[in-house]
């Protein structure tokens, strides 16, 4: 083949890749907004607003042009997902590109290639390229609005071009390419990170270019050089220039007293003039290297100042502005993600710090001053007292390399370190009570009694009278290689290249492990049989198998690559490590995140499946000792298409098709629409929070309702925005003034209890916001006579809360005139609201919701999302909800929260809720074609229950035509086999037979009593070992399908009633082997699954 036709070839096969993978990706992108990041991304982009940190402005740049195309705004966030289908595209064209380049590399030494050679290195990348477009993780990323698949585009361009270097190297102008992938690396920093992990491959390619002969001393030195270039880019360069910016802004505002912005401007004026002189002095004296650099720099500085968007943007006063980086301070603040949790990689606290109180030599460390702008003054003033303003970890909990670092996941960190050894400290050896309370304990620990959070819950309570024993470092070591690389990565590894098991998230269970489809090596993997599988196993439409081919094909090529080219082999090796196993080694994963964490992945299974390219070629080499026909290339590359690539699109269109979802669009308007007029919703985290926003913003549904989120509502810029109008929603009601809540102020409000009385909520968010000497905790402290003289300056002037009963007063005309409450239930109408709040301390989140409702006095409507269940949540007023639709209501009738019954909360006013769920979108929710993902499926949690509320008040009310509809209506929308979750449907059970719909109600029995049936015959299969490690799962099978058992003995015929029996008690002799009608044994058995739990 002429060199002509393979330049033609390779443009157009690799462009015939692109137009694959960009039609699949168009076919199966989600029309609208999705769960978690997706919403907030596609606003922030589209009207070009601060996200959450560390932000993404070139991605939202890119964004803002791509919602140009919609033709109205309800297709902005399809337009914006296809950007991230479109740049996984190119991901594809360029990758296709780079397989080419990196074959020719290895088979260079070919004097002339042949045609049919060309033919296998066209076809390699042709298989490469799509068997990558069709993995699992990356195309999870190409149909919805993230980073993450415009930061692997910016990945695969930056290899590429790492490889287009290296071939140039030592040509006139061949530096050109390192100075374009300067640029693109500084456009990363607007995108996602992960692109910077490129770095040391490339400098991989430098070294070998340059360094023909290779010693142990140069590789090592080579390979730390990519370490420390990349550092110098992430941690130093882009860190620094912004704390330039900060540090003359600072100056020439303060101390020589220029306007605010104006040492920027200085700023940017000098490091331009820097850069110009550095140029012409570098380039005049013939320092090529120098100014090469110089070069790189510039250009990486020049792609870096997309960051500019940011500042720009948050000056504007846009409705979403995620900390506010309005200045240069606050912009490196943002890039430093100052407000998450600091981890420590190499040393540092593990979570048995929390147990241990205060370092004896350093209890506490300074603090980051917080600056703000004074406007009066003219000047950036410090606001928060940061002088020991932090509290230091334990130096005896502190130990080299802190795998097991979070408080907040201690019961999950046992389970590798064991439950912790601790000893009582040798001051509290002679207290009885304590020793026999400890041997008491750690009796019921020998007797199998105390599970982890037990055993956490005791640690907590009496830390500080024990000596606790930190994890060892071997138990860090273990937990780093076998969760956090071997389940964390590895197992994402093997998800896309063998085999998914289903979407469930995996907790070191039976659920998002890795398979095959090869039932004897899966039995042998999981540990347990997969003959005879329930039905929703089977049936998971995650349930991917590939029979190890996209595995052996990429072992097949790296092996071929390490036999002909180590060179470059170990540049692709870092490649792969820096970008799978290196990113879990400095996140320092925790057992367990709130979803699965593959799709930050991405890059390494990228470098896998450049892998899979050579492996295409070395079966096309190794056979072409055996034949010379020149249809093997083209043989062998359809054969491999068809194995790889086509089962992976074969077996993954099933659940990456999101064409027809719009689940979590329809939610959103769901949760909107509830809100009666100029209401105020209080919601928790990204998927009850973000879904709204894009619907606020992008669509403009119900803009008169105030979203607030509460995780926000601990930090002073937000409340801030709160305090200013939006859309057609006037602002928060709320007396607190920003120096009140600002930085680093009442942050949480410990509780001391000086007296039982209760105040008003006015007189007691008074007491706690005043700065009167007797309202802080140095004061109760001396009235008690206590020594302060070695109490924390911060601690000292801190307010407190004298008690923790508070009355909320119900202006009950108000409450009438704004239509809180309908005039029917009047008479139910309290004419007060008293709490309890409970804990050790209030934080300023729940300050502020309770300023809101005192402020409030019942002129706005206020709900809860329903997001969480914690007291506090409802700022401890559970008892005086209603529940309308998704959300609940806040009025002042008292509806107690049954013990039995805790997630049952608020009254429901029936008329009211029948009318909003008949008007209700649901979003495709009842298509069986469409694949439910896990967070739909999830959230038919919270739609079966409120349902199954309303149709008990509408029976209650004998309304029983509308309570037989809505029971319909839940079983078209969530059927039974589509959405599981089977508990929430036994209520459906009972009210069908309570509307003598006994067809319907035997119906559903019997499809949800066959669930629980599969199961128990699945288990009964298990070995005895195996159903001792599930004794959890069979016991819970067993007790729900008895209490459907138990559903038809209530409204059923005896002869119905005794066959189900019979029936349920044929399931449970699987577990014993006893023969039929041994009713004692039956009952026998349950006692021993019971004492054995």
């Amino acid at each position: 083949m002429a060199d002509f036709n393979f330049k033609k070839w390779n443009l157009i096969l690799g462009w015939l890749a692109f137009l694959i993978a960009f039609i699949t990706y168009s076919l199966t992108v989600e029309p609208t907004v999705s769960f978690w990041d997706a919403g907030e991304y596609i606003l922030t982009s589209s009207k070009l607003q601060v996200g959450h940190p560390p932000g993404a402005p070139f991605f939202q740049m890119m964004g803002a042009f791509f919602s140009i195309f919609a033709s109205e705004p309800s297709q902005i966030g399809l337009v914006i997902n296809m950007m991230s289908a479109t740049a996984s595209a190119f991901t594809i064209l360029f990758m296709f590109w780079s397989i080419v380049l990196l074959i020719k590399q290895v088979v260079k030494t070919d004097s002339k290639p042949s045609t049919t050679q060309n033919t296998a290195i066209l076809g390699a990348a042709f298989v490469g390229s799509l068997s990558f477009a069709f993995t699992d993780s990356f195309w999870f990323n190409a149909v919805e609005t993230e980073v993450y698949a415009m930061a692997t585009l910016i990945m695969a361009v930056l290899f590429y071009l790492g490889l287009r270097w290296g071939n140039d190297m030592f040509k006139p102008r061949g530096n050109k390419w390192l100075i374009l992938i300067s640029f693109i690396v500084g456009l990363s920093f607007g995108v996602h990170f992960m692109g910077l992990l490129t770095i040391p491959a490339i400098g991989l390619i430098y070294y070998f270019k340059n360094y023909k002969t290779i010693t142990p001393k140069n590789f090592i030195l080579a390979n730390l050089a990519g370490i420390a270039i990349l550092l110098f880019v992430f941690k130093l360069l882009a860190p620094n220039i912004l704390r330039y910016f900060s540090a003359l802004e600072i100056f020439f505002v303060n101390s020589v007293g220029l306007p605010f912005n104006s040492g920027s401007i200085i700023a940017l004026v000098l490091l331009v003039g820097f850069i110009f002189w550095g140029l012409n002095y570098t380039r005049k004296k013939g320092y090529i290297h120098l100014n090469t650099g110089l070069l790189c720099i510039t250009f990486i500085m020049v792609g870096f100042s997309s960051w500019l968007m940011l500042p720009i943007r948050a000056n504007a006063n846009v409705t979403v502005n995620e900390n506010n980086p309005s200045s240069a301070r606050e912009l490196l603040a943002y890039y430093n993600l100052e407000q998450y949790p600091k981890t420590h990689l190499f040393y540092g606290p593990q979570f048995t710090d929390q147990y241990a109180g205060l370092d004896e030599n350093q209890p506490y460390i300074d603090d980051k001053p917080k600056y703000e702008k004074d406007e009066k003054k003219g000047a950036y003033v410090i606001v928060n007292d940061y002088k020991d303003g932090l509290q230091n970890y334990n130096s005896k909990h502190a130990s080299l390399l802190p795998r097991m670092w979070s408080s907040e996941h201690a019961e999950n960190y046992m389970k590798y370190s064991g439950f912790l050894e601790f000893s009582i400290k040798t001051e509290y050896q002679m207290q009885n009570e304590l020793r026999s309370l400890v041997n008491s304990f750690k009796d019921s620990v020998a007797n199998g009694e105390v599970d982890y959070e037990d055993y956490h819950d005791f640690l907590k309570k009496y830390g500080r009278y024990i000596d606790i024993q930190k994890p060892s470092l071997l138990q860090n070591i273990y937990y780093l290689f076998d969760y956090q690389i071997g389940y964390m990565y590895w197992r994402y590894f093997m998800w896309n290249f063998t085999g998914r098991q289903d979407d469930v998230q995996g907790r070191l269970d039976l659920h998002g492990n890795w398979i095959s489809g090869i039932n004897v090596v899966d039995s042998y993997i999981l540990g347990v049989s997969q003959e005879n599988l329930p039905s929703d196993v089977l049936n998971n439409r995650a349930r991917n198998t590939y029979y190890f081919l996209p595995l052996l094909l990429g072992l097949i090529g790296l092996f071929f690559l390490f036999n002909r080219d180590k060179k470059l082999f170990w540049t692709m090796l870092v490649f792969f490590l820096f970008t799978g196993i290196a990113i879990q080694v400095y996140t320092n994963v925790r057992p367990f995140e709130p979803r699965e964490r593959d799709y930050s992945l991405v890059g390494s299974f990228y470098v896998f499946a450049l892998w899979i390219g050579f492996g295409v070629f070395a079966i096309y080499d190794k056979l072409r000792t055996y034949s010379k026909t020149p249809l093997l290339a083209p043989i062998v590359s359809l054969v491999c298409l068809i194995a790889v690539p086509g089962i992976l699109i074969s077996q993954n269109w099933d659940d990456h098709d999101r064409s027809g979802r719009e689940t979590a669009h329809a939610m959103a308007v769901q949760y909107l629409e509830a809100c009666d007029p100029n209401a105020i919703i209080f919601t928790i985290g990204d998927n009850d929070t973000f879904p709204l926003w894009y619907a606020q913003e992008i669509e403009g549904i119900r803009r008169d309702v105030r979203v607030v989120c509460t995780s926000l509502l601990n930090v002073d810029w937000y409340i801030d925005q709160m305090k200013r109008k939006a859309y057609d929603s006037d602002p928060i009601p709320s007396s607190l003034t920003h120096d009140q809540y600002k930085w680093g102020t009442r942050d949480y409000v410990i509780k001391e209890v000086i007296t039982q009385d209760t105040l008003d909520l006015d007189q007691f968010l008074g007491f706690i916001t005043n700065d009167d000497p007797r309202t802080k905790y140095k004061h109760i402290l001396e009235q008690q006579g206590y020594d302060t003289s070695g109490q924390r300056r911060q601690d000292l002037n801190a307010n407190y809360l004298p008690t923790e009963h508070v009355r909320i007063p119900v202006d009950k005309e108000s409450v009438l005139r704004n239509g809180i409450v309908k005039a029917k239930d009047s008479a139910s109408i309290v004419p007060y609201i008293d709490l309890r709040i409970k804990g050790s301390a209030i934080y300023k989140n729940r300050l502020l919701m309770l300023d809101i409702i005192a402020n409030n006095n019942w002129e706005r409507p206020i709900y809860f999302s329903g997001g969480a269940f914690g007291d506090d949540d409802y700022i401890w007023m559970k008892d005086y909800l209603q529940l309308d639709g998704l959300v609940y209501k806040l009025v002042p009738i008292k509806t107690a929260v049954s013990k039995d019954n805790p997630f049952d909360m608020g009254r429901i006013d029936a008329d009211k809720m029948y009318d909003m769920v008949m008007n209700w979108e649901w979003g495709n929710s009842g298509d069986p074609s469409m694949y439910h993902d896990i967070e739909t499926r999830k959230n038919s949690l919270t739609y079966r229950g409120n349902l199954a509320r309303l149709i008990e008040v509408l029976i209650q009310e004998g309304d029983f035509e509308k309570a037989e509809e809505i029971a319909d209506l839940a079983m078209a929308k969530m059927p039974v086999n589509l959405f599981g979750f089977y508990t929430m449907l036994e209520p459906y059970i009972g009210a069908y037979y309570e509307l003598e719909a006994t067809e319907k109600a035997r119906k559903l029995y019997s499809e949800v009593s066959k669930k629980y049936q599969e199961n128990l015959t699945y288990y009964s299969t298990l070995s005895e070992y195996n159903q001792s490690q599930y004794i959890q799962n069979i016991y819970n099978d067993i007790e729900r399908y008895r209490g459907l058992v138990d559903v038809t003995a209530i409204y059923e015929t005896e002869t119905f009633t005794k066959a189900e029996m019979e029936k349920f008690n044929s399931y449970l002799r699987l577990f014993t082997g006893e023969l039929e009608g041994d009713d004692h044994q039956e009952a026998q058995i349950e006692d021993e699954i019971e004492d054995t739990l």
